[in-house]
């Protein structure tokens, strides 16, 4: 009796086919998780209305409030998505196995990683819409090209993969849980997502400009909120860290 006589057929699925499933999976899993529901979605839906309804903090630029605040935002979903929330799953899978596990299976450690980052970029369109839909109920008049918006949501994206994927490669779960917690409370107050970085001292704004969160919220900001054409700076700070982290976390990463 040969494998031919077997149905199904035994053996690894397409590797395109597995890609896919496991994509499936992965966003399904993280749709169902409360916590990161409540980390990537309800949080900047929050701070969006709140900060567009109340004169909390000084915004600058044209327009109204939310017109300041909702390409900040923007920044903020994609780091608590890509970074904030895969750093989590990532590091407690490590922990418990699983990473150890899946890369034992037909299913290529490479296409593993890459259906982590489609689950980001499923949630992120999730996100997006959601935000977009709430800004505009609020007044939100966005200006710019939507495709350099698209480039600078993308190299976001891949610079914060990398760098949660990089913490949750080679820190314990506790230590990624906390520090990555940590970093999110960070770059909100201080990355420019909603408090302007005109606010702070020269010498230490000079310091947070070449950070990603600040890159991909003056980039989108500039574009959304101003009308601006490219802003290569924003995309080049953006590209730099996409490169290292992505470079360093396939470097570093442990799978146990």
């Amino acid at each position: 009796m040969t494998t031919t006589d077997y149905a199904p057929r035994p053996g690894a699925a397409p590797v395109g086919r597995m890609l896919l499933a496991q994509t499936a999976f992965e966003t399904r899993m993280l749709l169902r998780n409360g916590e990161q529901l409540l980390l990537t979605v309800v949080i900047p839906t929050v701070l969006l209305v709140l900060f567009s309804a109340v004169d909390i903090v000084a915004v600058e630029g044209p327009g109204k409030r939310v017109d300041f605040l909702a390409p900040g935002l923007l920044a903020l979903a994609v780091m608590s998505t890509a970074f904030t929330g895969q750093a989590i799953a990532t590091g407690f899978e490590r922990r418990y196995g699983v990473l150890k596990r899946l890369g034992a299976s037909p299913l290529p450690r490479w296409a593993l990683l890459t259906a982590k980052t489609g689950c980001v970029l499923v949630t992120e369109a999730l996100q997006v819409a959601l935000l977009s839909v709430i800004a505009l109920a609020l007044g939100w008049s966005p200006q710019g090209n939507p495709l350099t918006v698209a480039a600078l949501l993308v190299l976001g994206t891949a610079a914060f993969s990398g760098l949660g994927l990089l913490m949750a490669g080679t820190l314990r779960a506790e230590a990624t849980l906390a520090a990555a917690n940590l970093v999110f409370i960070l770059l909100l107050l201080a990355g420019g997502v909603i408090v302007p970085l005109s606010k702070f001292p020269a010498a230490v704004q000079s310091v947070l400009e070449l950070l990603p969160i600040a890159a991909l919220s003056d980039g989108l900001r500039s574009v959304l909120q101003s009308g601006a054409g490219t802003p290569w700076a924003d995309l080049g700070i953006l590209a730099v860290w996409s490169a290292l982290a992505l470079a360093a976390a396939a470097r570093f990463f442990r799978w146990e």
